[in-house]
């Protein structure tokens, strides 16, 4: 990937460092050293990874808050702007609130984004499975080609034997190779959102 100057966003909830869940084991934090060395970027996830369906608006906003601050207070490591809503919950007060203090904000709608989109809630698009989704991300492809705009691919762990919310290296390598093979760029999405000048 990197040797197509692919370059991706990584979003983290730096209360996860160390545990395991249903997606098994998680990052570590020189992880995030490493993927910063490789020129990706590094966003937050919020603290805890809390769903804003559990928790009012004001409590979501202090640990979306103290997902950033952490980072940078553990690691030396700025993040960027960039945050995912944990399981693309939101509401509208609430991606305002969020919206002001982030310079994007990633739910899990699918669909493109274009040069004027929400960016308190960008569309996002699920990579999850093995070579038998592949179909499905070129088809999006396609689509985003003709409509000139950009796309979101997400998923949570990529190996092997993936967890139901992941994919398989075969299935991230194939998209990315037909990505470039169709000359498109693989950016941050920090970048993305700073380029297009994108507006609420």
């Amino acid at each position: 990937m990197e040797e197509a100057g692919a370059r991706g966003t990584f979003y983290t909830a730096l209360g996860l460092a160390g545990t395991s869940n249903n997606l098994g084991q998680q990052f570590q934090i020189e992880d995030l050293h490493e993927l910063v060395e490789r020129g990706h970027e590094l966003a937050s996830h919020t603290f805890e990874h809390v769903s804003a369906r559990d928790v009012s608006n004001a409590n979501f906003v202090i640990n979306a808050r103290k997902g950033r601050e952490s980072i940078e207070a553990t690691t030396g490591l700025v993040p960027s702007g960039s945050f995912a809503y944990p399981f693309g919950c939101t509401n509208v007060r609430l991606k305002i609130k969020v919206g002001e203090e982030m310079q994007s904000c990633r739910g899990n709608f699918s669909g493109l984004n274009g040069a004027i989109t929400d960016k308190n809630l960008l569309h996002a698009n699920a990579l999850y499975g093995g070579k038998e989704a592949l179909a499905g991300a070129l088809e999006l492809l396609e689509l985003n080609r003709r409509s000139n705009g950009w796309l979101i691919f997400y998923t949570h762990d990529v190996r092997p034997s993936p967890s139901k919310f992941g994919c398989t290296p075969e299935l991230l390598e194939a998209l990315v190779k037909s990505v470039v093979e169709d000359g498109c760029r693989i950016m941050k999405v920090a970048d993305v959102v700073s380029k297009e000048g994108l507006v609420e």
